[in-house]
């Protein structure tokens, strides 16, 4: 029953490449690396000098105008373009009325993928519902804007100083409602009502989280360009002290925080429980909904937790997860304001991940959003869901890597069959790098050029890539994506531009390049991934990626990646090739009598002698069986274990197992290009 060892010099190494397996850290301050000046300089940017003046003319404090901003958006403007709840520009001015109608494809949610992913029992593939219109007035403040400041709706969205000015606009407006005192030169500490009700917040405890992340980002300041080039900053108040006693005017709801809410304290949660029910007329006990009941960790250990964006807003995105007869994930988390609501004890297995081995050992969270969209996540909601992991990593000591900390896109198919289905998000534009900042684990290099690994860190801002799908019919299907900032990078088949990208044979059977199609990842990595260097050619490193070598641009003078220490698999001397798997499920022998035996099938890849794989874990061979309401088949509600053992690698844009047997683990120094 005990989780299998790793030989000691393994874990020895193994532990200078697993970042917060032991301890956790506290999260990065809302400041950039530049310090924070407590006066300005005196060059002042002229996006300063917009906050600077709506402050000005609409008689609000200038750091409550830009802590509201930055916890909003971090003062960016991405080209105009809506955040995953209607936002629009640096103030989050949201008009989801409007994205509503804009022509942007639907999303990564299709028929293809199971999200229980269990072939053991019927599929329950099927089609994501439509998305309706959000009704909440949280997502509808750009309209009040524009009758505050006589401003178009388009300038609003598009226009960075219009957007700043109506936020400003807002923010007094409701002081003004609170009967607060007023101006430019007026307390901080007495707007504490009205940036509570900024964030949309329909309960006291959601809006006050809001609002103590504003004031914690004013007391410690933060300094940052933006991502269309100006300098802000946000001089530090340290002492400053809210009055928290302005919320009360809001009259919002107080809700009971029940016990047992697996949140912490620091972030707004409710507790929106998914239902276990047998479905039909009730006398089938393999058809019910919407989740397995589980003993989680004391049956089977933790080892994921699994980043999703939701493909729809939060109010229809959580009565999904109170319907019997749709799935099952942990948690989905609010946008505009980081608010949190929890459906399932992390006891239980929740049907989400498509991979019932990964759903067996993960908890999986939805954000607010629309990956396909080339939408932007909001400061709020990185915040919130970086303090809801913290937290569960620390509980379920899951290492803050991302080997563990993992997206939906990086969890593989069970078999050949599920592979090319198998969904993508949070996609492209999900900051990983930040998140990590945030999680207090920053990605960081333990190692040099002749160490053999590369962890992948793409500077958010001005990385772009070129994808193109974002919109629908009647637009074309290449019609360019909007140009923004991606933790994304691209593999090509030769250390060239005008390479061809490379090949997922499981995406592309007939050997043709991969693409920058918005949803085609099969030749991309992402930021915080870790690879085995191949190759190095002048500004280019080449990986070992999905039994290839893939080149990325990498140069000295703007890396794209950090150098780094660890450990790697290589087949052991004598095998050619040897097979990937996409589970880790035990041998035939390990099966109680009654319980069918679940094959192990190697995925369409395989791993060549030459090659290298980073390690991300080394895992026991289980299978958590639950196929019926309550457990009444033989064997269900137990986690079968046998002898085999898996390493965890880091094979393509997904992570992958080899079976233990099967390879070597060195330390990656050994072979490594020069």
């Amino acid at each position: 029953m005990h989780r299998p060892k790793v030989p000691l010099s393994s874990r020895i190494l193994l532990s200078t490449v697993v970042v917060g397996a032991a301890t956790l850290v506290p999260a990065a301050s809302a400041s950039a690396t530049t310090p924070v000046p407590t006066t300005a300089s005196a060059t002042v940017d002229s996006r300063q000098q917009d906050y600077t003046a709506a402050a000005s003319d609409y008689g609000v404090p200038e750091s409550v105008l830009l802590g509201v901003s930055y916890l909003q958006s971090r003062w960016d403007t991405n080209a105009g373009t809506p955040s995953t709840a209607g936002g629009y520009g640096p103030m989050h001015l949201t008009d989801a009325a409007h994205v509503a109608s804009l022509p942007t494809s639907g999303g990564h949610h299709d028929s293809a993928e199971d999200p229980r992913g269990d072939d053991s029992r019927r599929s329950l593939a099927r089609e994501h519902p439509s998305v309706a219109t959000p009704e909440s007035a949280a997502l509808r403040t750009l309209g009040t804007a524009a009758t505050l400041t006589g401003a178009g709706a388009e300038a609003l969205r598009t226009d960075a100083r219009a957007n700043i000015r109506g936020g400003a606009a807002l923010l007094s407006s409701y002081q003004k409602a609170l009967t607060g005192p007023t101006g430019s030169a007026s307390d901080p500490a007495a707007w504490y009502g009205a940036v509570a009700r900024y964030s949309g917040a329909e309960t006291s405890d959601a809006a006050a989280a809001f609002a103590d992340e504003v004031y914690a980002t004013i007391r410690t300041g933060a300094n940052r360009v933006t991502d269309d080039g100006h300098r802000i900053t946000l001089a530090a108040h340290p002492s400053l002290d809210p009055i928290r006693s302005w919320l009360d005017r809001l009259g919002l709801r107080t809700p009971t925080r029940p016990d047992g809410l697996e949140c912490p304290t620091t972030i707004s949660c409710e507790w929106l429980p998914a239902p276990y029910q047998l479905l039909g007329d009730g006398t089938d006990p393999g058809n019910y909904g919407n989740h397995d009941k589980g003993n989680r960790p004391a049956q089977q250990k933790i080892e994921y937790i699994l980043i999703h964006d939701a493909e729809g807003y939060f109010d229809s995105t959580t009565r999904l997860a109170q319907d019997p007869e749709w799935v099952s994930w942990h948690y989905t988390m609010r946008s505009a304001d980081g608010h949190t609501a929890q459906h399932l004890k992390a006891k239980d297995v929740g049907w989400h991940a498509g991979n019932w081995y990964v759903n067996a050992k993960s908890v999986g969270i939805e954000h607010e959003g629309f990956a396909a969209q080339g939408t932007w996540y909001t400061e709020a909601m990185y915040r919130s869901s970086a303090k809801l992991v913290r937290y569960l990593a620390k509980k379920h000591n899951v290492p803050l890597d991302r080997q563990h900390i993992i997206g939906h896109d990086n969890v593989p198919g069970t078999v050949p069959s599920t592979v090319r289905g198998m969904h993508w998000d949070p996609g492209p534009y999900w900051d990983w790098s930040h998140y990590f900042d945030l999680l207090g684990a920053p990605i960081r290099g333990t190692g040099t050029p002749r160490t053999g690994l590369v962890t992948l860190d793409p500077d958010f801002a001005t990385n772009r890539p070129n994808f193109y799908g974002c919109a629908k019919a009647p637009a074309p299907p290449t019609e360019p994506c909007p140009s923004r900032g991606s933790s994304s990078v691209i593999l090509r088949s030769a250390p060239s531009p005008d390479a061809p990208l490379v090949n997922d044979i499981a995406l592309r059977p007939d050997g043709t390049p991969n693409t920058m199609q918005i949803s085609d990842h099969g030749a991309r990595g992402s930021a915080g991934q870790t690879y085995a260097i191949a190759d190095r050619q002048g500004d280019w490193t080449a990986i070992w990626y999905l039994g290839q070598k893939a080149w990325f641009h990498n140069p000295a003078s703007a890396p794209t990646a950090k150098w780094t220490l660890g450990l790697v698999v290589t087949p052991k001397p004598g095998k050619a090739t040897i097979p990937v798997y996409g589970r880790a499920y035990p041998e035939q022998a390990a099966y109680p009598t009654g319980v069918p035996y679940q094959t192990i099938t190697p995925l369409q890849y395989t791993l060549s002698a030459g090659q290298r794989y980073a390690v991300g874990d080394v895992l026991p061979g289980e299978y958590y069986r639950a196929t019926t309401f309550e457990g009444t088949s033989p064997g269900d509600w137990t986690v079968i274990r046998g002898e085999n053992r898996y390493v965890q690698i880091q094979f393509g844009h997904r992570i992958m197992f080899v079976n233990l047997d099967d390879v070597q683990i060195l330390p990656s120094p050994i072979g490594a290009p020069r």
